[in-house]
């Protein structure tokens, strides 16, 4: 665990979220005297579900032509 002081957590604040995510657990302090705890939390992955991705993209026309002539026209349009 490490010490900061609260003017310095001020300034750093992006960078100790990302260490506490890390799992590192930032003691804030003031005046020398620790009155904060920064902690990470703990996320469960959501499994993912492969029944709803097929069905959606079930759901998708078919292209009326290949993928590279609408790729090619994009990329014009966007161009010119």
């Amino acid at each position: 665990m490490s010490d900061i002081s609260l003017a310095d957590a001020k300034a750093q604040l992006s960078d100790l979220v990302e260490r506490a995510i890390r799992g590192e657990d930032v003691r804030i302090t003031r005046r020398g005297k620790p009155v904060a705890r920064l902690v990470g939390i703990h996320r469960e992955p959501k499994p993912i579900d492969f029944a709803a991705i097929r069905a959606l993209v079930d759901q998708l026309p078919e292209p009326n032509e290949p993928i590279e002539s609408g790729l090619r026209a994009m990329r014009d349009d966007a161009r010119y």
